[in-house]
C-alpha cells in the first residue's frame, strides 16, 4: 500500500506540472516518451526470469557464501566455486564474488601463503581486478603468486602483460625466479623478442639457491628446453652448462635425473652432438653431472584414494556397510558416495540414503583430521555432487548438516552446481 500511495502521489505531481506548462508541452513530452525510452524506463524493464533450477542454484549459493569461513583459504575456495556456478546465471553476483576472491588471494600472497585455489588462474576475475592485483603485488611475493600471474597474463594479456613483465624483472633482481610465470610471459611476448631473449639469459646467469629451489628443477629444465632452439648456439651452450652445474648440486632423485635428461637432450638438439661434447669438455662440473646422473627411475607421485562406480553397481542390492566401515575416512567417504549413487540411480532410495549418511559422516571425519596432503575440500565436493545426482533436496539438507561451516558451504555449492546443470531431483 505504501508503494501504491507513492505512485499515486507521483502521478499527481506529473499532472500539476503538465497543467502549469500547458497542454502543448504535455503533448510534446508524451510524444518524446514514446519515441525515446527514458533511462528510468530501461531500469524498470522486467528482470530475466530464472528457471526453478536456476533459482534453486542461486539461492543455495547465496546461503553458502553467507556462511562464515574463518580460514581465508577456505573462503577463497568457496568464492571460486560459487562464482563458477552462478557465472552464467547472475553475472553481477559472480563479478562480486570474483572481486572478493581476488582481494583474498592478494592478501594471502602478501603474508607469504600460496593460495589453495586461484580465481585469476581459473580466468574468472575481470581484467580490471587482474590489473589491480598485479600492480599491488610486492615483487618479493612473485613466487607465491606465480599461478595468479600466469592466469592474469593468459586471461588479460592486453592489460597485464607489461605490468607482469616489470614485476618479474624486479623479482629476478632480488634472486626470485618464478620460472613458470616467466615462461608464460615469454610465450605472450614471443620467444624471439628482445625481452624474452634477455630474460632467458638473465635467469640462467643468476640461478637461485639449489636446495631452496630443488622442487623447481623440472621447470628450469623445461624452460631451457623451450628456449634453447630460439637463441644462438653460443647462448644455448652456455646456459645449458649453467643448468647442468646447478642440477649437479641437487640431491640424487628421480626428478633431478629427469631434469638432467631434459637439459642434455635439448642441448644436443640445439647445438648438435659434436657441439654438446665440446661444451662438456670445457666444464668439468657439468660433465660430471651428466656422467654421474643416476639411472632412470619412475617418479613416484602421492597415492590417491580410488573408488569404482562399476564395482558399486555390481554390488547393488547387497549391503556393503560393514566393508565400508573398515576403510579410512577419505576412502570410506568416496566409496560410500559411489555406492549411494549406484543404489539411488537404480531405484533403491532407502539403501542410497543409508550410504549417503555414511559418506557425509566420513567426510566430516576427514575434514576434522585434514592435513595439507589431503584435499578435504575436493572430497566434500565429490560427496555433495554424488548425493545431488540422486536427490538434490536431500543432498542439500545433508550438506547443511555438516559440522564445519566451511565444509557446509563447499558441499552446498556442489549441490547447486549439479542442479544448475541437471535440474532438481527428488
Amino acid at each position: 500500500m505504501r508503494r501504491f500511495g507513492k505512485i499515486i502521489a507521483g502521478l499527481g505531481t506529473i499532472t500539476l506540472l503538465c497543467a502549469s506548462y500547458g497542454p502543448a508541452w504535455a503533448q510534446q513530452q508524451q510524444q518524446l516518451a514514446k519515441a525515446t525510452p527514458s533511462a528510468a524506463r530501461k531500469q524498470q524493464a522486467a528482470p530475466v526470469k530464472l528457471t526453478p533450477q536456476q533459482k534453486f542454484a542461486v539461492d543455495t549459493v547465496k546461503m553458502a557464501v553467507a556462511l562464515p569461513q574463518p580460514d581465508p583459504q577456505d573462503r577463497l575456495r568457496v568464492l571460486s566455486s560459487a562464482a563458477s556456478v552462478v557465472s552464467t546465471i547472475d553475472k553481477r553476483m559472480a563479478k562480486g564474488l570474483w572481486r572478493e576472491g581476488v582481494r583474498i588471494e592478494s592478501e594471502l600472497i602478501r603474508v607469504g601463503q600460496k593460495p589453495a585455489v586461484s580465481v585469476l588462474a581459473a580466468g574468472q576475475a575481470d581484467c580490471a581486478a587482474a590489473l589491480s592485483f598485479v600492480e599491488n603485488l610486492p615483487e618479493r611475493s612473485a613466487l607465491e603468486a606465480e599461478q595468479s600471474l600466469i592466469g592474469a597474463v593468459t586471461s588479460c594479456p592486453k592489460q597485464t602483460l607489461e605490468p607482469v613483465s616489470r614485476k618479474l624483472d624486479l623479482a629476478m633482481d632480488k634472486g626470485i625466479i618464478p620460472s613458470r610465470a616467466l615462461m608464460a610471459v615469454i610465450e605472450a611476448q614471443g620467444a624471439k623478442t628482445q625481452w624474452s631473449q634477455l630474460h632467458f639469459e638473465k635467469m640462467f646467469n643468476s640461478l637461485p639457491d639449489p636446495q631452496e629451489y630443488a622442487p623447481e628443477a623440472e621447470n628450469f629444465a623445461a624452460m631451457y628446453a623451450r628456449m634453447a632452439p630460439e637463441v644462438s648456439k653460443d647462448t644455448a651452450a652456455r646456459t645449458g652448462l649453467q643448468t647442468l652445474v646447478w642440477l649437479g648440486k641437487l640431491k640424487d632423485s628421480p626428478e633431478r635425473n629427469l631434469s638432467i635428461r631434459i637439459t642434455t637432450g635439448a642441448m644436443q638438439e640445439a647445438i648438435g652432438q659434436q657441439g654438446f661434447q665440446e661444451a662438456l669438455q670445457r666444464d668439468v662440473v657439468a660433465n660430471a653431472t651428466v656422467q654421474n646422473a643416476g639411472q632412470e627411475r619412475e617418479i613416484v607421485r602421492p597415492a590417491e584414494d580410488t573408488v569404482s562406480v562399476l564395482e558399486a553397481m555390481g554390488n547393488n542390492g547387497t549391503d556393503q556397510s560393514e566393508n565400508l566401515r573398515k576403510l579410512p575416512a577419505t576412502q570410506r567417504a568416496r566409496q560410500a558416495a559411489a555406492n549411494g549413487f549406484a543404489a539411488g540411480t537404480s531405484g533403491h532410495k532407502d539403501q542410497a540414503a543409508k550410504y549417503f549418511d555414511m559418506a557425509f559422516a566420513a567426510a566430516d571425519e576427514a575434514w576434522d583430521a585434514r592435513t595439507p596432503q589431503v584435499d578435504a575440500a575436493a572430497l566434500v565436493q565429490e560427496v555433495g555432487e554424488a548425493a545431488a545426482q540422486v536427490n538434490s533436496v536431500n543432498a542439500l539438507v545433508r550438506a547443511q548438516g555438516m559440522r564445519d561451516s566451511s565444509a557446509q558451504a563447499i558441499a552446498m555449492i556442489a549441490v547447486a552446481r549439479v542442479v544448475a546443470s541437471n535440474g532438481i531431483s527428488r
